[in-house]
């Protein structure tokens, strides 16, 4: 483990990152285009199904089985769509966000502790974390949504995680690509970054001492 560097008092010491959309995109539309190919179908399968909400059960904990099955009994003729959302959910999250996995590898040499919170289903972390493991290797704990059945910006979840990676609220940076979850954690005393881009980051965590 690399030797951690000093941090100006009152400076936070830890950086927690979200990971959809900040440490690698996640582009579901682009799927759903894959699987429906005409523009109109796929708004109605979406409106009909309520995917995004029924997505975000997904993520709160629900077992996908379970949800597919009643989904699939209420819309048979989607049944195809919903077995693809699981079978090949993977297919959803894209690339790494540009410049992020260097600003990742960066704070890791100079020693800065790096954990995680993110809103992920609780079947479809462990393929998606196995076939990035290298990668994650570099975090010392992940706080996983749907394992811990707690959504952000929901306080729960990060006062939770706050004990877990045990840090104290200022102790830690907070970085998020939504504004609702970035002013979860600055309600429960974290330092947050709406996350833009990898130059507006690496700016803020210069600006904290911790790059």
């Amino acid at each position: 483990m690399p030797e951690a560097i000093p941090v100006p008092d009152g400076a936070p010491c830890a950086v927690i990152f979200d990971v959809g959309n900040v440490l690698y995109g996640w582009d579901p539309d682009s799927f759903l285009v894959r699987q429906l190919g005409d523009d109109e179908a796929r708004m109605r399968f979406v409106d009909d199904v309520g995917l995004w909400q029924w997505h975000e059960t997904l993520d709160g904990g629900r077992a996908y089985a379970d949800a597919a099955a009643e989904l699939t009994e209420k819309f048979p003729q989607y049944a195809h769509l919903i077995a693809a959302w699981g079978e090949r959910f993977g297919e959803t999250i894209t690339d790494p966000v540009p410049g992020v996995h260097a600003i990742v590898d960066d704070l890791h040499e100079r020693g800065v502790p790096l954990y995680a919170i993110t809103n992920f289903s609780a079947d479809f972390w462990p393929p998606f974390h196995a076939k990035e493991r290298g990668f994650f290797g570099r975090f010392r704990d992940i706080v996983v949504s749907g394992e811990e059945k707690l959504l952000k910006p929901d306080p729960a979840i990060y006062f939770l995680a706050l004990d877990r990676f045990r840090l104290r609220p200022q102790d830690a940076l907070f970085v998020d690509d939504r504004l609702i979850n970035v002013e979860g954690a600055e309600a429960v005393g974290m330092r947050a970054h709406l996350f833009t881009s990898a130059a507006d980051l690496r700016d803020r965590l210069e600006a904290e001492g911790l790059l």
